[in-house]
């Protein structure tokens, strides 16, 4: 994905899905690093953090999807809709737990993203 590509996905996709302390983590893909997507992102309240150079063992979207894909493969769906459902019942087997111990894992400091994410709910 490209620059433009990324700025025209955050402002006509993603952002309007956000709501106000909305978390994005992002890679350090160059294209992620532009300032009309961090407007949009926020424009709506959110906020974005960017993953620590990249090694797949810090990396929490390939923690994340080292659990989804065996799980995605197990219900066979052959549609684009089938496969959307069952990703997003999928996602509901990920407590919150596992989901700071991913952070935790990739070096983020859970209570520091606490705080910053309390102070800017302030």
């Amino acid at each position: 994905m490209n620059r433009a590509a990324f700025e025209l996905y955050s402002g006509t996709q993603l952002a309007p899905t956000l709501q106000p302390s909305d978390v994005i983590i992002l890679d350090n893909l160059s294209s992620h690093k532009c300032p009309k997507a961090a407007e949009a992102m926020r424009a709506v309240g959110a906020w974005f953090l960017f993953q620590p150079p990249n090694s797949p063992d810090l990396n929490l979207i390939e923690m994340a999807f080292a659990k989804l894909k065996p799980l995605v493969r197990r219900p066979a769906a052959r549609t684009y809709g089938d496969l959307w459902r069952a990703v997003g019942h999928l996602c509901d087997l990920f407590t919150d737990g596992e989901c700071c111990n991913f952070f935790n894992a990739a070096g983020y400091e859970i209570n520091r993203a606490q705080r910053i994410l309390a102070d800017r709910l302030r």
